[in-house]
């Protein structure tokens, strides 16, 4: 117990040296972006609020590509009941939807009411009320978009869920393994090492995160809770261990093992931490990823003489391929509907972003504008990928919808930034 409270603390005084958050910069919308304005919302305390509510509200919206946002300054009025509202106002601005809403507090915490109103049809959508401490205000900021997002686009929002990524400073002396929230604020710092931190996976209560650490000179799979920094190591084996996933119930985690240079998929039961090997082939089978059913994985393979995607049956071990177009596809992701593959694509000497659709194996190349992508996940919802991109003489993170048209930017201010994992929706 000691031990672990202590683990605690240093992660706490770590976290005060992380370095930079991520910065978000849209680069392409959707054409059919909706026109929506966030008002400022009414506060009505003494001083100022810890948080810009409304502020991040509209960042979040803006920056999903979904939405164009208008400037507050471009506000013709700001309203703050609806009873103040003049539907003509956000008519002449070309608005489909207004957010207003007000901020108030008492002895139990902040309550925000918000309404979100159809300009064209001039009636109110929704209205909703939260509650929370002052801890907790840029959380529900993000809740408000996802139920906002969720109400408009008749998709869940993600902006409430979080991101962990590796950064290493230019000299490669050390790694850090972040998480932040999915707009990059709140860097905080999980693990620190000299040595490289690599494939880091959420746990589907996204309370741990697995990831392959080489700190005791050989590849080794820990687990880590995020609340209390506790760590675990949980695979150390003859060879090389890596690749750590877990199964959609929590209950298995599949993983790589290579001991005589030949690597196979495992899989543990969580429970008797009882060790499965999945496949036997003479090829190098890597690179596992559960779909939603628990029951079969992606994983990449050579066996057909270079990298493709191959679903592994984990009950029966049959394995099928899954991937034709092209002589390089890997590090696959499968949307939680199933519908669509999302990997490593190469195109001549470049390595990009691709989608494939499960039912008619028709290819979309999603990025196209950097050299080297890589490490592709998955946003819960199934509408957004985010992956490491080269960009000159540096690593960033990026992020592309499934269907190519909505594309940001998520550079460090500081070193590199790679291997990104996204969050379940928690």
């Amino acid at each position: 117990m000691v031990k672990q409270w202590i683990s605690a603390l240093v992660l706490f005084m770590l976290a005060g040296l992380a370095q930079a958050e991520l910065v978000i910069e849209v680069t392409q919308g959707k054409q059919s972006a909706i026109p929506v304005a966030v008002v400022p919302f009414e506060w009505s305390g003494a001083g100022a609020l810890p948080e810009d509510i409304s502020g991040i509200v509209a960042n979040d919206l803006g920056s999903s590509g979904y939405f164009k946002v208008l400037p507050v300054a471009n506000m013709i009025s700001q309203p703050t009941t609806l009873e103040a509202v003049a539907y003509s106002d956000w008519r002449n601005l070309r608005q489909d939807f207004v957010v207003i809403g007000r901020i108030s507090m008492d002895e139990s915490g902040y309550t925000m009411e918000f309404h979100v109103l159809d300009v064209h049809q001039k009636v109110e959508l929704l209205r909703h009320r939260v509650k929370g401490k002052a801890n907790q205000l840029r959380d529900i900021a993000h809740y408000i978009s996802d139920y906002v997002f969720e109400k408009l686009t008749g998709i869940p929002g993600v902006f409430s869920t979080r991101l962990i990524y590796v950064t290493t400073n230019r000299e490669r002396s050390r790694f850090n393994l972040n998480y932040a929230d999915a707009d990059g604020a709140r860097e905080q710092l999980i693990f620190t090492s000299k040595d490289p931190i690599i494939s880091p996976a959420w746990a589907p209560d996204g309370k741990t995160v697995a990831y392959v650490s080489f700190e005791s000179g050989r590849s080794a799979i820990y687990f880590q809770e995020l609340a209390t920094g506790k760590r675990e190591l949980v695979l150390k084996m003859e060879g090389s261990t890596s690749a750590p996933a877990f199964s959609p119930d929590g209950t298995r985690l599949a993983f790589v093992r290579s001991s005589l240079g030949n690597p196979d998929i495992y899989v543990m039961d969580l429970g008797s931490r009882k060790i499965e090997r999945l496949t036997t082939h003479y090829a190098i089978d890597t690179e596992p990823q559960w779909m939603a059913d628990n029951r079969h994985l992606v994983f990449t393979s050579n066996r057909a003489g270079g990298p493709q995607i191959y679903q592994l049956d984990a009950s029966n071990k049959a394995v099928k391929r899954l991937t034709y177009e092209g002589n390089y596809n890997a590090r696959a992701r499968v949307t939680d509907d199933g519908r669509k593959l999302i990997y490593v694509h190469r195109e001549g000497e470049n390595f990009h972003i691709a989608s494939q659709d499960l039912d008619s194996g028709q290819v979309h190349i999603l990025t196209t504008e950097t050299d080297l992508d890589e490490s592709p996940s998955v946003a819960p919802n199934g509408s957004m990928v985010i992956y490491a991109a080269s960009e000159a003489d540096r690593s960033i993170l990026a992020a592309v919808s499934v269907d190519g048209e909505v594309k940001f930017r998520l550079p460090s201010k500081y070193g590199d930034v790679r291997e990104p994992a996204w969050s379940p929706i928690f």
